[in-house]
């Protein structure tokens, strides 16, 4: 059995509540939080658009993925319009937007390019001087690049890509990803070539890997991805549900990564790019942790110097 077939086989539908469907005209979440921005602490507005979700996720998928349990199989372009309507009620004028979408934003089947267009001349409107988006580096184009700075104005695109690994062969056989190392590059390529940001993330203990080699293949796919990026982002593996790294965790053959492993790789990426993490679920025991004792004062370590860029707060 390969990974692909693992995958499916261990995959489950998300758990649906059949009176409670999930309503294609509400956004599954948005809030505010600190980010970098220029040399300074800052605001971010973060929003989860509902949308079909990752077209990848539906063929095969990554197999610490879990994101296509927020996703709707029947959002219009009208439901997305509503969602944005209700999402321009909580947006305070932060000057940073993170927009995520369980998929890819710059996918034209997942959000078509006059929804994209919208969404950033509205933010735009109101106050926002960068707008983060995740796509694949298949749907990076100079044609969608160019429209979104357009509607932007004067602000700030910054495309978010998860290359997760430079090693072709654990992007293959652990982590399942529809590219390799090489498309990345070209994407990246891209996109700063239209003078967008490039924001590249790169996971932290991928399955099959042991604690070092994890650590190491961290370290150097950032090495490897330097070059292209403004920002690396370092994503320690949160277990999440219906996934293969679940079905590993639950039979005690995958344990998430050490918070030490995080602060070792900060500490041993490049210097000359911006060095990120936010262990999603950080501390538990489906998130990044250690004993216990420590988690909760490493944790905010890690978040002042992702803040600061100061090695001090390592």
């Amino acid at each position: 059995m390969d990974i692909k077939q693992a995958i499916q086989a261990t995959k489950r539908p998300p758990r649906r509540n059949p009176r409670r469907p999930p309503n294609p005209r509400s956004f599954v979440s948005a809030w505010s939080e600190d980010e970098r921005f220029g040399n300074e602490r800052s605001k971010a507005f973060v929003l989860i658009f509902r949308t079909t979700g990752c077209r990848w996720a539906a063929t095969s998928g990554c197999s610490f993925c879990g994101y296509s349990n927020d996703t709707c199989a029947d959002v219009r372009p009208e439901d997305l319009t509503a969602q944005l309507d209700k999402a321009m009620e909580r947006y305070k004028g932060e000057p940073v937007v993170k927009i995520y979408t369980s998929g890819s934003f710059l996918d034209d089947e997942e959000v078509p390019p006059a929804i994209r267009d919208a969404v950033a001349g509205r933010f735009a409107e109101k106050g926002c001087r960068r707008l983060i988006a995740e796509s694949l580096p298949g749907f990076v184009t100079k044609e969608r690049i160019g429209a979104l700075k357009d509607s932007l104005g004067g602000g700030e695109f910054e495309v978010a890509l998860g290359l997760e690994s430079s090693s072709d062969l654990i992007l293959q056989n652990s982590i399942n990803k529809p590219f390799r190392f090489n498309d990345f590059a070209a994407a990246a390529s891209i996109a700063r070539k239209e003078k967008a940001r490039v924001r590249t993330y790169i996971v932290i203990k991928p399955p099959f890997l042991t604690e070092r080699d994890a650590l190491e293949d961290a370290v150097s796919s950032a090495e490897a991805a330097d070059h292209f990026s403004d920002v690396i982002s370092f994503n320690p593996i949160n277990v999440q549900r219906g996934t293969l790294v679940e079905w590993l965790w639950k039979r005690r053959t995958y344990r998430s990564p050490w918070l030490w492993s995080v602060v070792e790789v900060l500490s041993r990426s490049p210097k000359n790019v911006t060095r990120v993490s936010s262990p999603s679920g950080g501390g538990r025991e489906r998130g990044a942790h250690n004993c216990g004792e420590c988690d909760e004062s490493v944790l905010k370590c890690i978040e002042d110097f992702s803040l600061t860029q100061d090695e001090k707060a390592l």
